[in-house]
This record gives C-alpha cells, structure tokens and sequence, in this order.
C-alpha cells in the first residue's frame, strides 16, 4: 500500500520505516529542509536502537522523506497524521494537528478516490472526530464517511524500543468512522501475523492510549511511594519487598512445569527517581485535564503526578547524608536521558537534579551515552563538564549520582573501588546490588 506519514518525530519517522520494512511505499513529510535531506541520506535525527539500519536499508527504495505533502498525499491510498501534540498544563496543544488537517484537506480536495486520513498523534478522546474531521470536511468541500475516511491508530512505543516495539506489537488498536476505513487499515497491518487486533472507534481508541500511559505511570508512582515509606521505616528494602510482590503468581504467572514468567509490566513495580519521557507526565496531566473539564476530576492521577514531581527531591536527599554543603563539590552524574537507550531528555529526573546542584555551586560531570548534545542545549556548558569515559567521570569526585539505568553502569562497584578515594554512590534506579559498594545509598533503603 501507499502510505504518507506527517511528521518526522520518534512516532512518525519509527512508523514510516517499519512500514516501509513491511513492504508497503511510504513517503515521510516535515517541513524542515534539513532533516528531510537527513533522512534521505540514511542518517535519522533521532537515535532511537535499530532505526539507522532500518532507514538505509528502505530509503531511496520502499521509502523516502519530502518537504511536499501535497504530492505525498496524491500518491498515497492512507494518510497518517504523527505531529507533536505538547501540552501547556492545562490543554494539549493542537495547532500542529489543525495546521496539518487543513493542508490535508485542501488536498483531498483535488484527489479521487476514497483516502483515508489516520491520526496517529497521542490525542485526549474526541479531537480525531470533534477537530480533526470537521476541518478535513471544510478544507475539501467532501463528506466523511462518503467521499473519505477518518481513523485513530493510537501507538505503543517505548523510546528506545520503538522499532522492536513497532515490529513486534502486543496489540493494533485501529479506530474509525465506518467499515471503509477499518477495511484499509487492515490492509496496512495485515502484515503482522498473530497480532490481537481491536476495532472501535476513534474516542475509545484515543482513551486506550491514555489509558494504558496512565496505569504505567500510577504503578511506578505506586511503587515509589512504597519506597519511600521503606526508606523512613528502618531494615527495609524497597528492592526485596518489591520482589515478594512479584512472586505473586498472579503477577508472574507458574508454568505446568514449574518455571516461572516474569512479564516486563514487572519493571514498572520498582521504585526509582521517578519517570519522565514525552509521554507519561504529558499524558498523565493531559488526562487529568480532560477529567476535570468532564466534571469527573482525576484524583488519583493527581496523585501519580506529585509523587513523580517530588522524586528526584529524594535523590538528594540522600546525597545530603553524606555531603552537608554542595558547594564546591565535584559530582558525577550518570545517566541524563530519562530511560536508556533514547537521548530523549524530557521530563527527565536528571534536569531537577542538575538544577539544585548548579544552584548550590556543585561542580558537575555528566555522562550518558547518547544525549550529552541534548544536555546541552538544557545547560550549556555552565560548571558542567561533559565526559567521554565513564570511567573518568568518576575519577576525583565526592560522589556519583546513577540516575538512568544504562547497562554498562552495573560495573560501577568493581571501577569506584579501584579508586584511590571512595565516593559516595546514589542509586536512584536500585541497579545496583546495596551490598556491593561500602559507602552506597539507594531510593527506599534507610
């Protein structure tokens, strides 16, 4: 099938390729110049794991990147709209959405045959039927349902497993007006052998998305707050009493044959510094919102969101055991982005934490494997050095704050002990086992 995609970002551009990879001709569409020429020279703008293999292998063949929606949106039977929807705290802002369904629709104007417009774009329940249609209607003079269609494809991607994520889904949730629209996107994923698919329409696909978000992020806010009161209690771990948790077979359920599944919702059960990301904190206080404006005010959402707010506070609190003033200090800080394998830095615990520490004249080295460029655009190179080499990040410093869970940090104990001082270490992820670096401290031990 041919597809055009708008928007370029971790959705849109994740979308395109693995459709492209599944043999359907897409066309990607953005309006900036030099991340189109980007794109089409191979190189994503975006490090998300597997993608620039995956975008050399299609582009300039199955795929490819335009400045030119028009032209994209004639040569294509579906159109899937993937722009950014921020959100101010108290709506989301949909000016990327209408900007883009009006240039759609004054394209449909011209085309024959029956399009199929898709919104993609994490949207509260009702903008794909109460905005994003209306304006399709106007700008093409044309009738919904009639003359083209109108469906909700919400996505579930982890940043940094998009593209295994996109490949290998756990369910396709395919919204729409009529039986038309839903007949086509099944020809887009009918490629994906043995793939729970569910029909509905477009409100209730826009709420599974929200829905799913917003339980991710209550069961870490849940298991922070658990941590948190282990960390006031005395002899109790977090890390163990969230293990016993997890025993419950109906959690990781027992095999026939004895062996154990231990399901991935399972990390979100962990205490932490808390979550960041463009999604949940966007989602979660988007969600509320609507609540509210529906009369039906979210509580315990709310909830979720201060417990996150308030985590990256426990961090240094922990810090302040060790270290009474931070003035002057030298601090390692271990991972920026807010998950690993992303360089996606929104809403991520390290941004607070940073903060406080310039504010009371720490000096800081930052390291992360792939957002240092972020980093930067955030802090510039104000007291912050920015290190190549784990290892000499954390030569010379007072202390070493783990805050993302990148894998090569496990060696941490063995390289501080070989150091001729020894640091402090703050564990804001509980990766690291307590009793295997002397001077450690960790969220929800005491």
């Amino acid at each position: 099938m041919r597809i055009s995609v708008a928007g370029t970002g971790y959705v849109g551009l994740v979308s395109g390729v693995c459709l492209a990879e599944k043999g359907h001709d897409v066309t990607c569409v953005d309006i900036d110049r030099d991340k189109v020429d980007m794109i089409n020279k191979g190189n994503p703008p975006i490090h998300e794991r597997g993608l620039s293999e995956l975008l050399k292998k299609s582009v300039g063949k199955s795929f490819r990147a335009t400045t030119d929606l028009e032209e994209a949106v004639l040569n294509s039977d579906l159109t899937i709209i993937a722009v950014g929807t921020p959100f101010d705290g108290d709506l989301i802002d949909l000016s990327f959405i209408r900007n883009v369904s009006r240039q759609i629709g004054a394209v449909l104007k011209n085309k024959t045959g029956y399009h199929v417009v898709v919104v993609k774009s994490t949207v509260v329940p009702g903008t794909t039927d109460d905005v994003v249609l209306p304006i399709l209607e106007k700008e093409s003079g044309k009738q919904a349902g009639k003359d083209f269609g109108v469906g909700m494809n919400p996505e579930f991607l982890r940043e940094g497993e998009a593209v295994s994520d996109f490949m290998n889904p756990d369910r396709i949730v395919l919204g729409g007006i009529d039986d038309r629209t839903h007949e086509l996107l099944d020809e887009v994923y009918r490629v994906f052998d043995g793939v729970d698919i569910l029909k509905t329409n477009n409100r209730t696909a826009e709420m599974i998305k929200y829905t799913a978000n917003s339980l991710l992020a209550t069961l870490i806010s849940f298991s922070n707050e658990i941590g948190n009161l282990c960390s006031e209690l005395g002899e109790v771990d977090v890390v163990e009493v969230m293990n016993g948790v997890h025993k419950d077979k109906r959690f990781s359920p027992i095999l026939e044959n004895g062996e154990r599944i231990s399901p991935g919702f399972l990390s979100y059960l962990a205490a932490g510094c808390g979550f960041g990301g463009s999604c949940f904190p966007k989602d979660v206080k988007a969600l509320i919102a609507h609540g509210k404006r529906a009369g039906n005010p979210m509580s315990l959402l709310d909830s979720v969101i201060r417990i996150n707010e308030h985590q990256p506070s426990k961090v240094l609190a922990l810090l302040r055991k060790h270290l009474e003033s931070f003035a002057g200090k030298r601090i390692a800080v271990l991972g920026l982005a807010f998950k690993p394998n992303t360089d996606d830095m929104r809403e991520s615990p390290a941004i607070p934490v940073i903060k406080h520490l310039l504010s009371e004249g720490a000096r800081i080295n930052a390291y992360d494997p792939v957002a240092r460029h972020e980093a930067k655009k955030l802090f510039g190179n104000n007291q912050i050095v920015y290190m190549d080499e784990l290892a000499e990040t954390v030569r010379d410093v007072d202390a070493v704050i783990l805050l993302t869970s990148w894998p090569e940090f496990t060696g941490l104990p063995q390289m501080l002990q070989n150091l001729d001082n020894t640091p402090v270490l703050i564990d804001g992820r509980r990766m690291i086992a307590r009793t295997s670096y002397p001077k450690y401290e960790g969220i929800g031990l005491s």
